[in-house]
Protein backbone atom coordinates (compact mmCIF):
# COMPACT_ATOMS: atom_id res chain seq x y z
CA UNK A 1 0.00 0.00 0.00
CA UNK A 2 1.05 3.34 -0.51
CA UNK A 3 2.67 5.43 2.37
CA UNK A 4 0.16 8.25 1.28
CA UNK A 5 -3.50 7.17 2.77
CA UNK A 6 -6.73 8.05 4.04
CA UNK A 7 -7.42 6.97 7.72
CA UNK A 8 -11.55 6.91 7.49
CA UNK A 9 -11.85 6.14 11.38
CA UNK A 10 -15.64 4.59 11.25
CA UNK A 11 -16.45 4.33 14.74
CA UNK A 12 -16.21 8.41 15.08
CA UNK A 13 -18.48 8.64 11.88
CA UNK A 14 -20.95 5.99 13.92
CA UNK A 15 -20.52 8.40 17.11
CA UNK A 16 -21.15 11.67 15.08
CA UNK A 17 -24.53 10.05 14.00
CA UNK A 18 -25.41 9.22 17.63
CA UNK A 19 -24.97 12.69 18.01
CA UNK A 20 -27.34 14.11 15.67
CA UNK A 21 -30.30 11.33 17.02
CA UNK A 22 -29.47 12.63 20.11
CA UNK A 23 -29.74 16.29 18.78
CA UNK A 24 -33.32 15.73 16.78
CA UNK A 25 -34.46 13.47 19.39
CA UNK A 26 -36.10 9.84 18.69
CA UNK A 27 -38.85 11.06 16.55
CA UNK A 28 -37.14 12.15 13.24
CA UNK A 29 -35.41 9.75 10.81
CA UNK A 30 -32.16 10.23 9.49
CA UNK A 31 -31.03 10.48 5.79
CA UNK A 32 -27.45 10.00 5.40
CA UNK A 33 -26.10 11.76 2.35
CA UNK A 34 -23.12 9.53 0.53
CA UNK A 35 -23.15 11.52 -2.25
CA UNK A 36 -19.29 12.79 -3.69
CA UNK A 37 -17.89 9.33 -2.63
CA UNK A 38 -19.07 9.99 0.58
CA UNK A 39 -17.50 13.54 0.80
CA UNK A 40 -14.41 11.37 -0.36
CA UNK A 41 -14.81 8.73 2.47
CA UNK A 42 -15.72 6.09 0.47
CA UNK A 43 -19.75 5.72 -0.71
CA UNK A 44 -20.12 2.12 0.35
CA UNK A 45 -18.06 1.66 3.67
CA UNK A 46 -19.63 5.19 4.81
CA UNK A 47 -23.21 3.85 3.81
CA UNK A 48 -22.97 0.44 5.27
CA UNK A 49 -21.60 2.19 8.55
CA UNK A 50 -24.61 5.00 8.66
CA UNK A 51 -27.19 2.11 8.20
CA UNK A 52 -25.65 0.22 11.29
CA UNK A 53 -25.24 3.45 13.76
CA UNK A 54 -29.14 3.73 12.64
CA UNK A 55 -29.84 5.87 9.55
CA UNK A 56 -32.97 5.22 8.09
CA UNK A 57 -32.09 6.82 4.32
CA UNK A 58 -29.16 7.51 1.89
CA UNK A 59 -28.66 10.52 -0.29
CA UNK A 60 -26.51 10.37 -3.62
CA UNK A 61 -26.60 13.18 -6.33
CA UNK A 62 -26.15 11.04 -8.91
CA UNK A 63 -27.32 8.22 -10.67
CA UNK A 64 -24.53 6.22 -11.15
CA UNK A 65 -24.17 6.53 -7.14
CA UNK A 66 -27.22 4.99 -6.24
CA UNK A 67 -26.36 2.05 -8.52
CA UNK A 68 -22.62 1.83 -6.68
CA UNK A 69 -24.72 1.10 -3.65
CA UNK A 70 -27.26 -1.47 -4.73
CA UNK A 71 -24.93 -3.42 -6.17
CA UNK A 72 -23.13 -3.42 -3.36
CA UNK A 73 -25.87 -5.32 -1.51
CA UNK A 74 -27.44 -1.81 0.19
CA UNK A 75 -30.86 -1.89 -0.11
CA UNK A 76 -32.09 1.04 2.23
CA UNK A 77 -34.33 4.09 0.42
CA UNK A 78 -31.93 6.10 -1.63
CA UNK A 79 -32.86 9.42 -2.40
CA UNK A 80 -31.88 10.99 -5.62
CA UNK A 81 -31.23 15.08 -5.13
CA UNK A 82 -30.04 16.34 -8.50
CA UNK A 83 -31.51 15.92 -12.00
CA UNK A 84 -30.99 13.45 -13.79
CA UNK A 85 -31.28 13.26 -17.54
CA UNK A 86 -33.53 11.18 -19.67
CA UNK A 87 -31.37 8.44 -20.88
CA UNK A 88 -30.71 7.56 -17.07
CA UNK A 89 -34.58 7.11 -16.07
CA UNK A 90 -34.18 3.18 -17.17
CA UNK A 91 -31.15 2.60 -14.62
CA UNK A 92 -32.79 5.01 -12.08
CA UNK A 93 -35.88 2.60 -12.12
CA UNK A 94 -33.88 -0.89 -12.06
CA UNK A 95 -31.56 0.72 -9.32
CA UNK A 96 -34.59 1.60 -7.37
CA UNK A 97 -33.97 5.35 -6.55
CA UNK A 98 -36.08 7.98 -4.98
CA UNK A 99 -36.11 10.84 -7.05
CA UNK A 100 -36.88 14.35 -6.34
CA UNK A 101 -39.37 15.84 -8.77
CA UNK A 102 -41.31 18.90 -9.30
CA UNK A 103 -42.42 19.38 -12.88
CA UNK A 104 -44.93 17.93 -14.92
CA UNK A 105 -42.37 17.18 -17.83
CA UNK A 106 -39.67 14.99 -15.61
CA UNK A 107 -42.76 13.27 -13.84
CA UNK A 108 -44.41 11.74 -17.03
CA UNK A 109 -41.17 10.71 -18.47
CA UNK A 110 -40.49 9.13 -14.59
CA UNK A 111 -43.62 7.70 -15.21
CA UNK A 112 -43.32 6.41 -18.83
CA UNK A 113 -39.73 4.78 -17.90
CA UNK A 114 -40.56 3.23 -14.94
CA UNK A 115 -43.62 1.43 -16.55
CA UNK A 116 -44.74 -1.82 -14.64
CA UNK A 117 -42.66 -0.80 -11.57
CA UNK A 118 -43.82 0.76 -8.95
CA UNK A 119 -41.64 3.88 -8.12
CA UNK A 120 -41.37 6.47 -5.20
CA UNK A 121 -40.91 10.14 -5.72
CA UNK A 122 -40.18 13.11 -3.19
CA UNK A 123 -41.76 16.17 -4.23
CA UNK A 124 -39.33 19.28 -3.69
CA UNK A 125 -40.21 22.74 -3.48
CA UNK A 126 -37.83 25.70 -3.91
CA UNK A 127 -38.58 28.06 -0.76
CA UNK A 128 -35.73 29.84 -1.37
CA UNK A 129 -32.98 28.43 -2.44
CA UNK A 130 -33.29 29.65 -6.35
CA UNK A 131 -31.71 26.24 -7.54
CA UNK A 132 -34.79 23.53 -8.42
CA UNK A 133 -38.21 22.76 -7.20
CA UNK A 134 -41.87 23.78 -7.68
CA UNK A 135 -43.28 26.52 -5.48
CA UNK A 136 -44.83 26.48 -2.68
CA UNK A 137 -48.34 27.52 -4.06
CA UNK A 138 -48.00 25.09 -6.80
CA UNK A 139 -47.12 21.94 -4.71
CA UNK A 140 -51.32 21.04 -4.37
CA UNK A 141 -51.30 20.90 -8.19
CA UNK A 142 -48.36 18.83 -8.52
CA UNK A 143 -48.91 16.52 -5.90
CA UNK A 144 -52.66 15.78 -7.54
CA UNK A 145 -50.41 15.24 -11.08
CA UNK A 146 -48.20 12.82 -9.28
CA UNK A 147 -51.39 10.94 -7.88
CA UNK A 148 -52.84 10.23 -10.95
CA UNK A 149 -49.86 7.81 -12.02
CA UNK A 150 -50.68 4.25 -11.20
CA UNK A 151 -47.28 3.65 -11.03
CA UNK A 152 -46.24 6.65 -9.03
CA UNK A 153 -46.84 7.53 -5.10
CA UNK A 154 -45.50 10.58 -3.46
CA UNK A 155 -43.64 9.39 -0.53
CA UNK A 156 -42.20 12.93 0.83
CA UNK A 157 -42.07 17.07 0.63
CA UNK A 158 -38.66 18.44 0.61
CA UNK A 159 -37.20 21.87 0.94
CA UNK A 160 -33.25 22.83 0.85
CA UNK A 161 -32.20 25.71 3.36
CA UNK A 162 -29.81 28.12 1.94
CA UNK A 163 -28.49 29.84 5.26
CA UNK A 164 -29.46 27.94 8.04
CA UNK A 165 -25.54 27.38 8.85
CA UNK A 166 -25.53 31.01 9.76
CA UNK A 167 -26.58 32.35 13.16
CA UNK A 168 -26.68 36.13 12.13
CA UNK A 169 -30.32 37.49 12.29
CA UNK A 170 -31.29 38.32 9.02
CA UNK A 171 -30.34 34.19 8.06
CA UNK A 172 -32.22 33.03 10.74
CA UNK A 173 -34.99 35.17 9.72
CA UNK A 174 -35.04 34.07 6.13
CA UNK A 175 -34.72 30.20 7.53
CA UNK A 176 -38.19 30.43 9.30
CA UNK A 177 -39.40 32.10 5.77
CA UNK A 178 -38.13 29.17 4.22
CA UNK A 179 -39.83 26.67 6.73
CA UNK A 180 -43.23 29.11 6.88
CA UNK A 181 -43.10 28.32 2.59
CA UNK A 182 -42.33 24.20 3.35
CA UNK A 183 -45.26 24.54 5.26
CA UNK A 184 -47.37 26.16 3.72
CA UNK A 185 -46.66 23.63 1.13
CA UNK A 186 -47.34 20.77 2.44
CA UNK A 187 -51.03 22.27 3.34
CA UNK A 188 -51.92 22.47 0.25
CA UNK A 189 -50.70 18.85 -0.92
CA UNK A 190 -53.21 18.05 1.82
CA UNK A 191 -55.96 20.21 0.69
CA UNK A 192 -55.27 18.67 -2.58
CA UNK A 193 -56.19 15.03 -1.02
CA UNK A 194 -52.22 14.04 -1.07
CA UNK A 195 -50.68 12.20 1.97
CA UNK A 196 -47.41 14.10 1.74
CA UNK A 197 -45.33 11.32 3.45
CA UNK A 198 -42.42 12.39 4.83
CA UNK A 199 -41.46 16.09 5.54
CA UNK A 200 -38.01 16.79 5.70
CA UNK A 201 -36.22 20.04 5.52
CA UNK A 202 -32.87 20.14 8.15
CA UNK A 203 -29.30 20.24 6.65
CA UNK A 204 -26.23 20.77 8.66
CA UNK A 205 -27.28 23.90 9.63
CA UNK A 206 -30.77 22.80 10.42
CA UNK A 207 -29.81 20.47 12.91
CA UNK A 208 -27.13 22.48 14.26
CA UNK A 209 -29.71 25.78 14.91
CA UNK A 210 -33.13 24.93 13.79
CA UNK A 211 -35.09 22.71 16.10
CA UNK A 212 -38.30 24.01 13.99
CA UNK A 213 -36.84 22.35 10.39
CA UNK A 214 -36.47 18.64 12.15
CA UNK A 215 -40.33 17.23 11.02
CA UNK A 216 -40.16 13.54 10.43
CA UNK A 217 -36.11 13.41 8.56
CA UNK A 218 -32.84 14.89 8.79
CA UNK A 219 -30.44 15.18 6.25
CA UNK A 220 -27.32 16.23 8.22
CA UNK A 221 -24.13 16.05 5.18
CA UNK A 222 -21.00 17.59 6.46
CA UNK A 223 -22.07 17.24 10.03
CA UNK A 224 -21.48 13.71 10.13
CA UNK A 225 -18.19 13.74 8.67
CA UNK A 226 -17.01 15.74 11.58
CA UNK A 227 -17.78 19.49 10.96
CA UNK A 228 -20.20 21.37 12.62
CA UNK A 229 -20.76 25.44 11.75
CA UNK A 230 -19.43 27.68 13.91
CA UNK A 231 -21.09 28.02 17.10
CA UNK A 232 -22.15 24.17 17.24
CA UNK A 233 -19.34 23.02 18.69
CA UNK A 234 -21.00 22.49 22.05
CA UNK A 235 -23.99 21.11 21.40
CA UNK A 236 -22.67 18.85 18.27
CA UNK A 237 -19.48 18.13 19.02
CA UNK A 238 -18.73 15.89 16.52
CA UNK A 239 -15.12 14.60 15.75
CA UNK A 240 -13.58 14.51 11.79
CA UNK A 241 -13.54 11.10 10.21
CA UNK A 242 -10.95 11.34 8.11
CA UNK A 243 -7.20 11.16 8.61
CA UNK A 244 -4.44 11.84 6.21
CA UNK A 245 -1.30 10.82 6.42
CA UNK A 246 2.07 9.84 4.59
CA UNK A 247 5.79 9.25 5.50
CA UNK A 248 9.33 10.81 4.84
CA UNK A 249 10.67 9.27 1.68
CA UNK A 250 13.47 11.11 1.16
CA UNK A 251 15.66 13.34 3.33
CA UNK A 252 18.62 16.20 2.33
CA UNK A 253 20.82 19.07 3.46
CA UNK A 254 20.09 22.15 1.83
CA UNK A 255 22.30 25.47 2.48
CA UNK A 256 21.44 28.77 2.48
CA UNK A 257 20.53 30.10 -0.31
CA UNK A 258 19.50 26.97 -1.86
CA UNK A 259 15.71 27.27 -3.80
CA UNK A 260 13.21 24.18 -3.52
CA UNK A 261 10.94 23.37 -5.94
CA UNK A 262 9.15 24.62 -9.14
CA UNK A 263 9.13 28.64 -9.32
CA UNK A 264 11.98 28.91 -6.81
CA UNK A 265 9.55 30.30 -4.68
CA UNK A 266 10.96 29.39 -1.14
CA UNK A 267 14.97 29.77 -0.70
CA UNK A 268 16.53 28.56 2.47
CA UNK A 269 17.21 31.45 4.78
CA UNK A 270 19.88 29.07 6.81
CA UNK A 271 21.79 25.10 6.23
CA UNK A 272 18.09 23.41 7.39
CA UNK A 273 17.09 19.95 5.99
CA UNK A 274 14.55 19.09 4.14
CA UNK A 275 12.24 16.17 3.60
CA UNK A 276 10.21 15.03 0.97
CA UNK A 277 6.50 13.52 1.00
CA UNK A 278 4.81 11.55 -1.31
CA UNK A 279 1.34 13.67 -2.13
CA UNK A 280 0.63 16.17 -3.86
CA UNK A 281 -2.12 18.41 -6.01
CA UNK A 282 -2.36 14.71 -7.88
CA UNK A 283 -3.69 13.39 -4.91
CA UNK A 284 -6.01 16.28 -3.67
CA UNK A 285 -3.42 18.21 -1.65
CA UNK A 286 -4.44 21.78 -2.68
CA UNK A 287 -0.94 23.66 -4.68
CA UNK A 288 -2.68 27.12 -3.20
CA UNK A 289 -1.52 25.94 -0.03
CA UNK A 290 2.42 25.85 -1.51
CA UNK A 291 5.26 28.01 0.82
CA UNK A 292 4.40 27.72 4.41
CA UNK A 293 0.50 27.68 4.24
CA UNK A 294 0.65 24.17 5.17
CA UNK A 295 2.21 22.89 8.68
CA UNK A 296 2.55 19.23 9.52
CA UNK A 297 3.09 17.03 12.05
CA UNK A 298 5.68 14.53 12.41
CA UNK A 299 6.45 12.55 15.82
CA UNK A 300 4.44 15.34 17.70
CA UNK A 301 6.37 18.58 16.56
CA UNK A 302 5.06 20.96 13.50
CA UNK A 303 6.81 21.80 10.67
CA UNK A 304 6.37 23.87 7.69
CA UNK A 305 5.69 22.76 4.21
CA UNK A 306 7.94 24.81 2.01
CA UNK A 307 8.15 25.60 -1.89
CA UNK A 308 5.96 24.57 -4.84
CA UNK A 309 3.56 21.97 -3.81
CA UNK A 310 4.51 19.49 -6.69
CA UNK A 311 1.89 16.90 -8.52
CA UNK A 312 3.17 14.23 -6.93
CA UNK A 313 5.57 15.33 -4.06
CA UNK A 314 6.12 18.13 -1.67
CA UNK A 315 8.82 19.45 0.84
CA UNK A 316 9.24 19.93 4.53
CA UNK A 317 11.34 22.12 6.17
CA UNK A 318 12.93 19.85 9.32
CA UNK A 319 15.12 22.90 10.44
CA UNK A 320 18.95 22.73 11.01
CA UNK A 321 18.33 20.08 14.09
CA UNK A 322 16.22 17.53 13.23
CA UNK A 323 15.36 14.31 15.04
CA UNK A 324 13.08 13.05 12.32
CA UNK A 325 13.99 10.01 10.08
CA UNK A 326 13.55 8.63 6.76
CA UNK A 327 10.20 6.34 6.49
CA UNK A 328 8.54 8.33 9.99
CA UNK A 329 4.91 8.90 9.65
CA UNK A 330 3.54 12.51 8.81
CA UNK A 331 0.23 14.00 9.18
CA UNK A 332 -0.73 16.56 7.36
CA UNK A 333 -5.13 15.85 8.46
CA UNK A 334 -5.60 14.62 11.86
CA UNK A 335 -6.23 14.97 15.47
CA UNK A 336 -2.63 16.48 16.33
CA UNK A 337 -2.37 17.97 12.97
CA UNK A 338 -4.76 21.07 10.91
CA UNK A 339 -8.18 19.33 10.41
CA UNK A 340 -9.89 20.09 6.96
CA UNK A 341 -11.53 23.19 8.50
CA UNK A 342 -8.88 24.49 9.70
CA UNK A 343 -6.77 23.69 5.96
CA UNK A 344 -10.05 25.33 4.35
CA UNK A 345 -9.99 28.58 6.10
CA UNK A 346 -6.22 29.20 4.64
CA UNK A 347 -7.47 28.97 1.62
CA UNK A 348 -11.10 31.07 1.67
CA UNK A 349 -13.20 27.58 0.99
CA UNK A 350 -15.07 24.96 3.12
CA UNK A 351 -13.96 21.77 4.53
CA UNK A 352 -16.31 20.01 1.87
CA UNK A 353 -13.85 20.86 -0.78
CA UNK A 354 -10.88 19.55 0.82
CA UNK A 355 -11.94 16.26 1.96
CA UNK A 356 -14.19 15.74 -1.42
CA UNK A 357 -10.76 16.86 -3.04
CA UNK A 358 -8.61 13.47 -1.79
CA UNK A 359 -8.01 11.73 -5.05
CA UNK A 360 -9.32 8.08 -5.26
CA UNK A 361 -5.42 7.60 -6.24
CA UNK A 362 -5.34 7.83 -2.21
CA UNK A 363 -6.28 4.83 -0.80
CA UNK A 364 -9.10 4.63 2.22
CA UNK A 365 -8.06 2.60 5.08
CA UNK A 366 -10.98 1.85 7.01
CA UNK A 367 -10.62 1.40 10.59
CA UNK A 368 -12.18 0.82 14.15
CA UNK A 369 -9.85 3.44 16.69
CA UNK A 370 -10.25 4.06 19.97
CA UNK A 371 -8.94 7.72 19.27
CA UNK A 372 -10.92 10.11 16.70
CA UNK A 373 -8.39 11.62 14.29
Amino acid sequence: MRATRALIHLNTFRDNIRLVRNRVGPGPKICAPVKADAYGHGAVPMAKAALEAGAAYLAVATVGEGTELRKAGIDAPILLLSAPIPEELPELVSSKLTPLVWDREFIQALSEAAGETALTVHLKLDTGMGRVGCRPEEAGEIAAYIAGFKNLSLGGILTHLAVSDSEEADHSRYTKEQLARLRDGVERVKKAGVDPGLVHAANTGGVAFHEDSFFDMVRPGILLYGYAPDGAEKTLPVKPVMELITQIVYIKQVKKGETVSYGRIWTADKDTTVATIPIGYGDGLPRRLSGGALQVRINGAWYPQVGRICMDQCMIDLGSESAVKRWDKVTLMGADALNAAEIAAKLGTISYEITCGINKRVPRVYVESTTAP
